[in-house]
């Protein structure tokens, strides 16, 4: 069962960048969906970017082509480059992973079903 664990939440000033990672406990996260999803408190859920294991990726309409999400399967490592920072990308941020959902679903459900997911790390806080 894969555990996995968010880092690299920080200060940040608005257009500035951040990177967040998430740690998979084991190697068979390779074989498996992953994504980011963020929620700000009292609002729903909402999806960020997901990659399948073939590194298809999906995003958010509000953050592509400010954020990258990428893998390394050496590491077992999740990652998500966030670029030109905005107010509204502060909430907290979950990383999960599911070995039977696509990234495209996983999007679109806004993670509803993923089997395994993090403790959360802060988004990009104003400095």
């Amino acid at each position: 069962q894969a555990q996995l664990l968010e880092s690299g939440g920080g200060s940040v000033q608005a257009g500035g960048s951040l990177r967040l990672s998430c740690a998979a406990s084991e190697a068979t996260y390779s074989t498996y969906c992953m994504g980011w999803f963020r929620q700000a408190p009292g609002k729903e859920r909402e999806g960020v970017a997901a990659i399948d294991s073939d590194g298809s990726t999906f995003y958010a309409t509000s953050v592509k082509g400010r954020f990258t999400i990428s893998r390394d399967n050496a590491k077992n490592t999740l990652y998500l480059e966030m670029n030109s920072v905005k107010p509204g990308d502060t909430p907290e941020y979950y990383c999960a992973a599911d070995s039977s959902i696509r990234a495209a679903k996983a999007m679109e459900r806004e993670g509803n079903g993923m089997a395994y997911w993090g403790q959360g790390t802060l988004g990009p806080i104003s400095s």
